[in-house]
């Protein structure tokens, strides 16, 4: 704790001599909080915008950001998706550890491994000496450690308005920082009526989505994970009731459960496997046995293991990953 309250008083004493050295004879200018909008007028460039994100308690705030940041730190999987659509990657320093292929030119010894998605190391964020931090959900408790360094932009998938519309919304909100607001509708053009092909094929249409983890099947609901088979594409999700809340692991069913139930379909996703957890079963290993083998679902070929469950558990919200996502159920239900 000594070590990191010492970083943070020499990082702000260099911030603060960097903004004594700033401007023509040592003069500091003051910071503008002008509308990008408001540019096309004035011909200025403002130095923050202000954005909507949330807090450490997951609540909707205000939060004021540097425009066009130079120096990003992102631990969260979805907004460097993101920045990578956007085109602003080559501005970020640091990043959590992934094994995801479509991130992997961000894994390397000229960007900071700041740690992982869950747990951050506030040292090597603070020595990268970003203008901005992006996290998710999984570093909410480490909001307040990580705003002493820079502010904290904290997106999510809200599952009320659905992962498209999160995307949509949370890509525009990031495009804002940089005045790129005009890309985002290019980047998402056609995810709208793939949604469409798919909704048409799961009307009418019962299912059980799950998630395989520590050899046992837990039932996922519309409140979480995977919950854009239930709420967009229209499966309609029986495995759960709906008062229950299933958005971390979902609750654990037995196979008897599955049998009752009789879907027409059942969605897969192997955490283990997206999580490379040694020793682990595979989820195909779990769930063909002689009961799940015995359901209509099964012999008509509508077990669904989702093909890239690394995306679906630690990148749900990207613009690259909605994609993965939706060419996953594509390839088993339209193919």
């Amino acid at each position: 704790m000594k070590k990191i309250a010492s970083l943070a008083l020499a990082l702000a004493l260099s911030l603060g001599l960097a903004a004594c050295s700033s401007g023509s004879g040592g003069s500091t200018a003051p910071e503008s909080t002008t509308p990008v909008e408001d540019t096309q007028l004035t011909g200025t460039v403002p130095t923050s915008v202000t954005i909507t994100s949330l807090n450490g308690a997951k609540e909707s705030v205000e939060l004021e950001v540097p425009y066009d940041p130079q120096r990003i730190a992102t631990l969260d999987m979805a907004c460097l998706d993101i920045l990578d659509a956007l085109g602003v990657g080559d501005r970020v320093v640091g990043t959590a550890s992934t094994s995801l292929e479509y991130l992997q030119d961000y894994i390397n010894d000229d960007i900071a491994n700041l740690g992982t998605i869950k747990e951050a190391d506030l040292e090597a964020v603070m020595a990268c000496e970003p203008d901005v931090i992006f996290i998710g959900g999984r570093l909410a408790s480490s909001y307040d450690a990580l705003s002493e360094i820079a502010p904290v932009v904290y997106l999510s998938t809200d599952t009320e308005i659905g992962v498209v519309e999160s995307v949509r919304q949370n890509a525009v909100t990031i495009a804002s920082m940089f005045g790129l607001e005009e890309e985002v509708d290019a980047l998402m053009a056609d995810f709208d009526s793939r949604i469409a092909a798919l909704s048409e094929f799961a009307d009418g249409k019962t299912a059980i989505v799950g998630m395989c983890t520590s050899g046992s099947f837990n039932v996922l609901g519309n409140d979480g994970r995977c919950s854009i088979i239930g709420r967009e594409i229209g499966f309609e999700n029986i495995g759960v009731d709906a008062d229950l809340e299933t958005s971390t692991h979902g609750n654990e069913a037995s196979f008897e459960f599955i049998v009752d139930k009789a879907p027409d379909y059942i969605f897969v996703m192997d955490r283990d496997a997206a999580i490379a957890t040694e020793g682990a079963k595979l989820a195909q290993e779990i769930m063909e046995n002689e009961l799940v083998m015995g359901t209509d679902a099964y012999k008509n070929g509508h077990i669904v293991y989702l093909a890239h469950p690394a995306v679906w558990y630690t990148a749900e919200g990207g613009i690259t990953a909605l994609d993965v996502m939706l060419s996953d159920l594509e390839s088993e239900l339209l193919g």
